[in-house]
């Protein structure tokens, strides 16, 4: 009976340690998507921005890290990140109390920046933050998710493979 006993807390410590091994190791490299853009930095910020509207998006604000880092005496490579809003999606979010929470995620983002001479573009997967969500939560940040799939598929050197990890 004993040795029972050891072996299943043997067994439930081992599981706990891989478990909380994979939520700091794995789940971290998981929650940003980031792709190299076959494009150039500039083609990229247009090509986005022209994307966005296409798909009835809108670009609410578009910062220029670069830019502020300047303002404050750093000097950095140049980076944008698009706050990107679709109203429909939007308003499923702040019109209920019980999932008005998820605001804090609002708008979506988007970040190109340069790398080595190279161009690249990241965003939070809200794909896979989705899946941690409620009902609703998921359901809109799922479309959200799918539909910037569709605005960077312009840009993304490899769309299939971006498709298949957010």
């Amino acid at each position: 009976m004993k040795n029972r006993i050891s072996v299943f807390l043997i067994g439930l410590f081992a599981g706990i340690a891989i478990t909380i091994l994979a939520i700091v190791v794995v789940l971290p490299k998981q929650m940003f998507v980031v792709h190299e853009s076959k494009l150039s930095f500039e083609e990229t910020v247009e090509t986005i921005v022209a994307s966005a509207t296409k798909n009835s998006w809108s670009v609410s604000h578009q910062y220029d890290l670069q830019k502020t880092m300047a303002k404050h005496g750093f000097e950095v490579n140049p980076v944008k990140v698009f706050s990107l809003c679709k109203p429909e999606h939007a308003y499923e979010i702040l019109k209920s109390n019980e999932v008005r929470l998820a605001s804090a995620l609002m708008p979506c983002r988007i970040a190109v920046y340069e790398k080595d001479g190279k161009t690249f573009v990241s965003m939070m997967n809200s794909g896979l933050l989705s899946k941690f969500m409620g009902a609703k939560i998921k359901e809109v940040m799922g479309a959200a998710s799918n539909e910037n799939k569709q605005i960077l598929a312009p840009v993304i050197r490899w769309y299939k493979r971006l498709l298949d990890e957010i």
